[in-house]
Formats: C-alpha cells, sequence, structure tokens
C-alpha cells in the first residue's frame, strides 16, 4: 500500500469520495458508493436539484438508487452542496460525471462544463487525491483537456503528485446500479500505471465483474464511443431492413427473429429514430474530432443521417395511412403516445419526438395532444404548444389518428380495442411505428412500420 492511498483511506472511512454533477450517472454512482458503506459528498449548481433531493422531493427514475441516496441523506452518509469547494478537504477521490456537450446545430464540441468543474476540482486538489472522470467525450479530451487545467489550478502534476483516472459510465437508465455493481466489468485507464492501479483497486471492489484495464486513456474513451456508434450504426440499418421490408410485402420482425437465430446477427429494433444524450452525439465526437485530424467516418455519417431522418419517414407514412381513408393530417385530431426518446424513461433530450410532431406543425397540424405516462413536463412542447398528458383516455377521446412513438411498457398493454374503447371512435387510425400495439380483434386500420399491408 502506498503512503497515502486514497482508495483505502475511502474505504476505512478516513475521507470521502466527492462526486460532481448529479445527473443520471452521477446518481447512480453516488447511490453504489452508498451501498458500498462509502461517505459520498454530492455537487451540483442547480439548487432546485439540491434542494429536492434534501428536501426528499426528487423525482427518481429507479427506486433503488431513490432508496440508496435518501438512507444515505438520514444516516450522514451522504452530503449535497452547490459549492464545489465545501467538501473538498474531506474527499481524496474526486468523481467527475458533468457531459460534454453537443452544439446540435454546427455540431462543435461544448466543453464549457468539463472545464468549468475541472477549475473547481483543481482549486481544491491535494497530493495524493485520486480524480476519475466518468463522462462520455471525445478521445482526448482527459489528457488534452482536463489534465493541464487541474495542473495548472492546483500547481499539481499530474501522476506525481495527484492521480487521474478516466472510466466510462456504462450504464442504462432504468438498471443503472445493476449495470455499475453487477452486469458490466468497468473499463479503466490511468494517465500512469499508478493511477491505473489505484482506479483498478476503487472499481474492483465496487463492480462484481471485475475491471477490464486499457492500456492508454484514450483507447478507453474511444472504447465508450464505440459501444454507442455500434449501436447507432445497427439501428440505422435495422430502420433501412425495416422499410425494405415493406416495400418488399414482408414482416422485419419475422425477417429479424429468424436472421438472429444465427449467433453472429444482431439486427436491432427499428423505430422513428434515435434520441437521448448518448447515442446521437457519441458519432459526431468522433466525427468532429477525425474529420480534423483528416479522416471523414463515412459510415458513421450515413448512419447518422439515416437515423436522422426517420422522422420524415414515418410522416411520410402516417400522411399515406390517412390519406387512404380520405383524411388529411392538417385537419385531423391527432394523438401522439410517447415522448420520451426511448421506452421506461422520463428523458426526452433529442427525442424523434420533437421532429415527428414539429414536421405536423409544419403541415398545418392544429390538433395534437401528447401522452407520455412518465414525462411530466418538456420544453418543446411547451414551445410548439402542443398539451402534454398522463392521462390516457384524455389523450384518446374524440381523436381521428393516434401514432406510438416510445416503447413505452404501459403502451404494451395496450390492445386496438382498448384504443377503439378510450377514443370513443370506432374508426380511429392507429400507427404503430414502434410495434408495441396488440391488435387483439384484426382491426383494420392499423399500420405499423416494417410490416407491409397490415390490416
Amino acid at each position: 500500500m502506498r503512503v497515502s492511498d486514497p482508495v483505502e483511506r475511502v474505504f476505512n472511512g478516513e475521507c470521502g469520495v466527492l462526486v460532481f454533477g448529479l445527473g443520471y450517472v452521477g446518481l447512480a454512482l453516488t447511490a453504489t458508493y452508498l451501498r458500498k458503506g462509502l461517505r459520498v459528498y454530492g455537487v451540483d449548481k442547480n439548487l432546485e436539484k439540491v434542494k429536492a433531493l434534501q428536501t426528499r422531493t426528487y423525482e427518481f427514475v429507479e427506486e433503488k438508487i431513490e432508496r440508496a441516496v435518501y438512507k444515505g441523506l438520514d444516516e450522514g452518509m451522504l452530503r449535497l452542496t452547490t459549492n464545489g469547494l465545501e467538501f473538498s478537504s474531506d474527499a481524496c477521490i474526486k468523481v467527475i460525471t458533468v457531459p460534454v456537450y453537443l452544439d446540435w446545430l454546427t455540431k462543435e464540441i461544448d466543453y464549457s462544463s468539463l472545464t468549468e468543474v475541472g477549475e473547481l476540482v483543481g482549486k481544491g486538489l491535494k497530493k495524493e487525491d485520486l480524480v476519475i472522470l466518468e463522462s462520455s467525450v471525445p478521445p482526448g479530451t482527459t489528457e488534452e483537456i482536463l489534465k493541464p487545467i487541474l495542473e495548472r489550478v492546483s500547481n499539481l502534476v499530474a501522476g506525481e503528485d495527484f492521480y487521474l483516472a478516466y472510466s466510462p459510465e456504462r450504464i442504462y437508465v432504468g438498471h443503472s446500479l445493476e449495470d455499475i455493481e453487477v452486469n458490466y466489468p468497468k473499463i479503466v485507464s490511468g494517465i500512469n500505471e499508478a493511477s491505473l492501479d489505484l482506479v483498478a483497486k476503487f472499481y474492483s471492489r465496487i463492480s462484481v465483474k471485475g475491471v477490464i484495464r486499457l492500456s492508454s486513456i484514450k483507447a478507453a474513451e474511444f472504447s465508450k464511443l464505440a459501444e454507442g456508434v455500434y449501436r447507432d450504426v445497427n439501428i440505422a440499418l435495422s430502420n433501412e431492413l425495416a422499410m425494405l421490408s415493406e416495400i418488399l410485402g414482408v414482416n422485419y420482425y419475422e425477417v429479424r427473429e429468424a436472421a438472429n437465430s444465427q449467433p453472429y446477427c444482431h439486427l436491432h429494433l427499428p423505430g422513428p429514430g434515435v434520441g437521448g444524450p448518448c447515442i446521437p452525439v457519441y458519432p459526431y465526437f468522433i466525427i468532429n474530432v477525425f474529420t480534423r485530424k483528416g479522416f471523414i467516418p463515412r459510415l458513421l455519417l450515413l448512419a447518422r443521417n439515416i437515423n436522422e431522418f426517420m422522422p420524415y419517414e414515418i410522416i411520410k407514412r402516417f400522411e399515406k395511412f390517412l390519406r387512404s381513408y380520405g383524411m388529411q393530417v392538417s385537419n385531423s385530431k391527432i394523438s401522439v403516445l410517447g415522448v420520451a426518446f426511448r421506452g421506461d424513461t422520463n428523458d426526452t433530450r433529442l427525442s424523434p419526438t420533437h421532429d415527428f410532431i414539429a414536421l405536423l406543425r409544419a403541415r398545418g397540424c392544429r390538433d395534437i395532444i401528447a401522452h407520455d405516462p412518465l414525462v411530466t413536463k418538456d420544453e418543446v412542447l411547451d414551445r410548439l404548444s402542443v398539451p402534454l398528458t398522463q392521462d390516457l383516455q384524455a389523450a384518446l377521446e374524440g381523436r381521428d389518428a393516434v401514432i406510438v412513438l416510445t416503447k413505452h411498457t404501459e403502451y404494451s398493454k395496450l390492445t386496438t380495442e382498448d384504443i377503439v374503447r378510450l377514443s370513443k371512435n370506432p374508426g380511429i387510425l392507429i400507427y404503430d411505428s414502434v410495434n408495441v400495439i396488440t391488435n387483439n380483434n384484426r382491426y383494420v386500420r392499423i399500420r405499423k412500420l416494417g410490416i407491409a399491408g397490415l390490416k
């Protein structure tokens, strides 16, 4: 053991873990550390969020995280603040989870949140501290952006005076704790061997599946992006195959099941697009960095083009469906089911639903109502003047047509019979872009993405 081993000190209770950023990742990590008996200090500049957590009024997505966080607050093992320096002296491991953003219009990378937190961490950095960056970042960020800030502000040298590591989060919102603790090994890397040894030691005590030690920080940063890019490209392929299936007159889901019986085939599910803060963004991290180095990642650009164009493909199919029954989008009462970017989350960031509703508006539709069982407020819908409800009957009653855009579990319990009953319209048109509605009475006025001639 080193003279002053920050991992041993944390597990012995001599000092705590300071988590910068209390978003999905930050709260999941906080809960994980608390469940291991560690003392945790949480920092977030959002005062309302900190107050909501302190008053037990914060809306958690995962019950296990909620229990761990509130138990930590009750027992005094978790303390929260908006002041990034308040608990620096009490923590010898600093974990950074704030995101690196992408300007969606210019596709330029925005490091401002990371640089701001880097300044704070640097001001409170002590000798023998371990700093771990957990955010998904463009390759080179830890060494070229974060490290110089920490060294400049602290007057300490990474790898000599303090330890610097990168360990990307690998969570799926809905079962984050299981992902961190049980489902996946933790990828770890360090600025030098000593930093790598410490971060590996730290997470080997947290992850049941242990750690994967990578030879460089850039490799670890790139591995995280590669995971997301794989999914983006595969979803793009699935979307194209689904549209081709319609032209061919076959059922994509039948084709997919047969193809995936071969162990080297892993076709994904199609849908109205790819949203969220991760998968649509990661390709542009790679495209941005490598285009500057003289290499254009053509496959990644093509996959992005296909997935970003899906709301247009869906509305084309939706309009054609309505026209086949003598209806027009512009004068129809339309219900949109699902605002979240994917099923069973309340996250609406970069949701394809936003694009779809904007397209409805552009085509003259003035009577739109949106429903989502988990989303209670959405700024984009507010700007589009579209009401949002959690009352399914209110969303469906009196509607001419309904389109399903998010695969929530609640929607999987719906049948065509339920929709007809709740809408009080025996001729309501149903378009299901995620294949979640059960047609229990062979209802003829339903269409699904990837299924040709469904009647």
